[in-house]
């Protein structure tokens, strides 16, 4: 060794000795204790370091075991799911003769009932009629018609699920139930679908291909799209009448449509005029209110607009100057549309502004176009907002037609129907609109009149259809004068003719139609009901406006309508030349007569006197005004009837993270595709086939991705049904997690166990008894117990459908199926059945059978497939018997009411309190599959009475090896875990002997330092500076329960702690 290395050591270590008692003396006491810390951290790292070195040294010295020989690993067997399969013809009963399968398998249980329950024509009003011809109460309904676009979406099955279940109930309540189905022809919509792929497929527009040969493209389209829709709906068992579908374009649909136009037009409702139309310049029509969203911006914002390669600006103000007329003065006014001041007409001041008014009669100059513009006073004009002076282009802006119309102004319409500006535009003619707003700008500036741009909040209208930005436009259309009919309406709803469920519509249906504005019916299609009327033009005259309705004629044919033309200008036919309207009428015109041109109005059928007026429209609120206030208005004109005394408004399903359901978004989703599973890579490519754009492809993948990594697992449609109406709740849309469902398919499986298990206890020969009376006489406490909740549940759920309160009945069916039925009685009966007693065992199995035949019949409006596949494994009460459940009587309150005993269901529900706190016990001590004694300490003897009769219940259900029920203190052991059950009543759960109590202590410590963690962290959060201010209040809630959960739970572990802590001691 070097002596000199030594001694350089020896010295620097010195040196940084006197270096760190420097340190030291500088340092707080609070620095020292870390670094202490540290230095202890690190002196135990050494410490078990050299324990490892020496452990590796040691088996070094140690003879090397030969390798032990690998077991064999047998593969997994995998479970096959049980799938159905029978030589039968199609539409036989489904044979279920063969064992019944271990587990639930949606495809096999929904396998074949549908195809026997429509060939045996159950779903016919008259197969009721028939049943029990003394009762003439019905149930009608109509579907809302689903376009013939596409597939339908979880929204859609929605809707079936409501009405398929409330007209099963109906049905079994005994009513001729019909509910009629059918699609509409969804006009804009299927056109753009069909425009879309023949250009993909062949390259062509619909110009090219002519109107008759584009139309035979779109039934083709029809044809092969709404078998589709129509299977979708069988697979979700909606039990509609299929001999009674209709298409509105069919032609008992058109003749209906055709025949509501000529007599509204007839009576002066329907007329021609020039007005102010919503268009969609791509797709060269009108369209409705409902086609447009409103796209709310915060401030500048870029979009993209079809047929333009750069996105467009908006959500910004621009100001610019007026020079006025023989004045060095201008005005300045602002716009968020700066191309429309080429069809500036106006500038507008409110008559009370003391800054404008010696401008009012006055006139600006147009700085771009060579015309004068009028200054006039209107109260409309805000003199707080911006310079308080208003442009009007009265030909392009919905408020400043009215103020046009006020004074007078001229009506300059700056576009043509694509959207290029036309000769009233200068220079600018020819160009298109949004590349003509960059050029007036930088005119404006040219001319140094360009003011400012500032950002500005504001809502962009765009198609639904075709995501092009809606115009203004004024156009020569057809329009319905609403005002009495909505005034009608109005009444309906004041006077409780008709009524509202929820009735929180009535203040919006009261609004919209007091404020209603006449509705334009006319758009420029193809595909729709062609418009009946005929424009005239007479030999030697000239050519009129084809506003002017004088010159136009209706007819249900040519010759009725040139009958009415010759009357009319008293010309003979030869002089007279007719040329049909090429418009359609918009769709909604023809869905809002749905209710009675389904039976085939005008003409006087039997259907029509028999089933019109229906008894109940369900439907989505957000088409409350654009269908039903409609269909109410329509009915009430042609029919002089409500088309429906009732009216449920079911809320607006979004996905899970609240979004509305979009297609580029990839959260639209095929119920089939819940029904029967499907894996992520089957998901995106059904987005391949859609007609998204290649970008939304991509960004509708990811959505899928990200919400359901794994697929979607089948559910089946029972519990997709189920769920749907479970999730109802008044006024509130609904955040649906496909993944939710999955756990009303594992509830499906436990009624399938159920009833598995109840088969072998009732045995092949078991017959129940045709008095449902007699089960009661030897029945014992849970058997009479059971058949209450039963009564309960079935009071719950009539209840529940009267009221439209789905929730309510899908938890009593829940709760009576899954709580009551399985988690304590079918358990219950496992020791009865164990017994001797043979008497016991047949009371036993008469009050199963009918606490599952109740439950069954119950459910099976929601459950359709479930419920007759284990309805029809049970024997019948009498060879009589309706021969599917689907026509069995629902369960009636009144024939149940005998079996209520609230006396018996409060001591009950006291036992179920004590297992329940048992079962905490066992839990906190981790004895689940241990059997212990089990020690009730009651206060009062009043409460042992009630206890001691069903002691062996609570012995079964808290799976003790004995149970005491005492009033003594000197009847509990030591040793024991405590929890009180009430304040008269505790239990006591004997530990000694039964668990490794150092090792449970260790386990429940090491629990106790991770929650006591978990604590300190989630009370840092939430005292952070500025946590009430910054944290939403829905996050501060979520952060307090669980911040009160762990505390109550620390608390537990506490006591745990101690119980066991006085084990060690004894």
């Amino acid at each position: 060794m070097n002596p000199d290395a030594g001694t350089v050591e020896v010295e620097s270590t010195a040196k940084d000795a006197n270096n760190a008692a420097g340190d030291a003396a500088n340092k707080t006491e609070e620095e020292l204790k870390k670094e202490a810390k540290k230095k202890e951290k690190q002196k135990q790292q050494a410490e078990k370091a050299a324990k490892f070195q020496a452990k590796q040294e040691k088996a070094k010295q140690q003879p090397v075991a030969p390798p032990k020989p690998k077991e064999e690993i047998k593969p997994k067997k995998e479970k096959t799911a049980v799938v159905y399969e029978s030589q039968l013809p199609p539409g036989s009963k489904k044979d279920i003769s063969g064992p019944m399968p271990d587990s639930y398998s949606p495809a096999y249980v929904e396998a074949a009932w549908y195809a026997w329950w429509e060939k045996e024509g159950f779903f016919k009003p008259e197969y009721v009629e028939k049943q029990y011809p003394d009762n003439k109460e019905k149930f009608v309904i109509v579907i809302p018609p689903p376009n013939v676009t596409g597939t339908l979406h979880l929204g859609h099955a929605l809707t079936n699920a409501i009405e398929d279940t409330l007209s099963r109930w109906h049905r079994m309540c005994g009513k001729a139930t019909l509910w009629v189905p059918g699609c509409d022809h969804a006009g804009i919509a299927t056109q753009v679908v069909v425009e879309k792929r023949l250009w993909r497929e062949q390259k062509v527009s619909r110009h090219e291909l002519g109107r008759e040969k584009f139309l035979e493209e779109v039934w083709k389209w029809k044809n092969e799209k709404g078998d589709f829709i129509y299977n979708q709906l069988r697979r979700m068992g909606s039990s509609v009448d299929w001999e009674r579908a209709r298409f509105t374009m069919e032609p008992v649909m058109s003749r209906a449509v055709i025949e509501a136009f000529i007599r509204l037009q007839e009576e002066g409702l329907i007329y021609r005029s020039r007005r102010l139309v919503n268009w969609s310049c791509t797709l060269k029509s009108c369209i409705s209110d409902i086609e447009v969203e409103k796209r709310e911006l915060t401030g500048r914002t870029f979009l993209s607009v079809p047929g333009y390669k750069d996105k467009v600006e908006f959500g910004v103000l621009i100001s610019f100057a007026y020079p006025l007329e023989n004045s060095d003065d201008f005005i300045v006014v602002s716009t968020t549309r700066i191309e429309t001041m080429l069809g500036d007409t106006a500038i507008a001041v409110h008559p009370n502004d003391d800054r404008y008014k010696k401008f009012v009669g006055h006139f600006a100059k147009h700085p771009l176009l060579d015309r004068k513009i009028p200054i006039v006073a209107d109260e409309y004009v805000d003199m707080t907002f911006g310079s308080g002076a208003v442009k009007i282009t009265p030909a392009h802006d919905h408020n400043d037609y009215a103020i046009g119309e006020r004074h007078n102004l001229d009506f300059v319409t700056i576009m043509d129907d694509d959207g290029v500006l036309n000769s009233n535009c200068g220079p600018y003619s020819g160009m298109k609109r949004f590349d003509v707003r960059k050029k007036v700008l930088e005119d404006l500036k040219a001319k140094n009149l360009y003011r400012s741009t500032v950002d500005n909040p504001m809502v962009v209208p765009v198609c639904s259809r075709s995501k092009d930005v809606v115009e203004p436009l004024i156009k020569s259309q057809w329009f319905v004068n609403c005002n009495d009919m909505a005034a009608e309406a109005v009444q309906a709803v004041r006077s409780k003719n008709l009524r509202l469920i929820p009735d929180m519509h009535e203040k919006i249906w009261f609004h919209w139609l007091e404020n209603i504005r006449d509705w334009c019916i006319s758009r420029q299609l193809w595909w729709g009901h062609r418009i009946p009327a005929y424009f005239v033009t007479v030999k030697g005259q000239p050519e009129a406006d084809d506003s002017d309705s004088r010159y136009w004629v209706t007819g249900r044919t040519l010759e009725e309508a040139m009958e009415k033309a010759v009357k009319r200008f008293n010309v003979p036919s030869t002089e007279i030349t007719l040329r049909q309207d090429e418009d359609v009428l918009d769709t909604w015109f023809s869905s809002g007569l749905f209710p009675f041109a389904v039976f085939a109005w005008p003409d006087e059928t039997k259907d029509l006197e028999k089933y019109y007026p229906t008894s109940l429209l369900e439907t989505g609120s957000d088409i409350i005004f654009f269908w039903v206030a409609r269909m109410v208005m329509l009915g009430l004109k042609l029919t002089g009837k409500l088309p429906f005394s009732e009216v449920y408004l079911h809320s607006i399903i979004r996905d899970a993270h609240g979004r509305k359901m979009s297609k580029s978004l990839g959260n639209v989703i095929d119920p089939l595709d819940v029904i029967q599973g499907i894996p992520l890579e089957e998901l995106h490519k059904q987005l391949l086939t859609s007609n998204l754009d290649p970008s939304e492809v991509e960004k509708a993948k990811a959505g899928q991705k990200q919400d359901f990594p794994e697929g979607i697992p089948e559910c089946g449609t029972d519990a997709l049904r189920f769920a749907l109406c479970s999730f109802l709740t008044e006024g509130r849309d609904i955040n649906l997690d496909v993944l939710r469902i999955q756990g009303y398919r594992f509830f499906c499986n436990k009624l399938w166990n159920a009833l598995r298990f109840s088969m072998m206890q009732l045995g092949e020969n078991f017959l129940p008894l045709n008095n449902c009376a007699e089960i009661t006489k030897a029945a014992n406490e849970l058997d009479l117990w059971i058949l209450s909740r039963a009564a309960f549940a079935i009071q719950e759920c009539n209840a529940g459908f009267r009221e439209y309160n789905f929730p309510r009945i899908t938890t009593a069916c829940y709760n009576f199926w899954l709580y009551e039925l399985c988690d304590v009685y079918l358990e219950c009966t496992k020791v009865v059945f164990a017994g001797s007693e043979e008497s016991a065992k047949d009371t036993c199995r008469q009050v199963l059978y009918t606490a599952l035949d109740v439950g069954l019949r119950l459910i099976s409006p929601f459950m359709p497939f479930i419920s007759e596949e284990l309805y029809q494994r049970l024997p019948r009460r009498s060879q009589t018997a309706p021969p599917s459940i689907c026509i069995t009587p629902y369960p009636r309150p009144e024939d149940a009411t005998h079996w209520g005993n609230k006396d018996l269901e409060n001591r009950i529900d006291l036992m179920m309190q004590v297992v329940r706190a048992a079962r905490s016990l066992r839990a906190d001590y981790n004895l689940a599959k241990s059997k212990t004694p089990l020690f009730v300490l009651c206060q009062s003897a009043d409460i042992q009475q009630i206890l001691e009769p069903i002691t062996l219940y609570t012995k079964t259900l808290t799976n003790s090896s004995d149970v005491t029920i005492s009033s003594s203190d000197a009847a509990v052991p030591k040793g024991c875990g405590m929890l009180s059950v009430r304040h008269d009543c505790s239990v006591y759960l004997s530990l000694e002997g039964f668990i490794d109590v150092k090792k449970e202590m260790e386990r429940l410590t090491d629990k106790q330092d991770k929650l006591f963690s978990m604590i300190e962290r989630l009370k840092k959060a939430t005292s952070i500076e500025g946590y009430l201010e910054k944290v939403p209040p829905e996050v501060r809630q979520q952060n307090a329960e669980r911040l009160a959960q762990q505390e109550a739970e620390k608390q537990k572990l506490e006591e745990t702690l101690a119980t066991l802590k006085t084990l060690t001691l004894s």
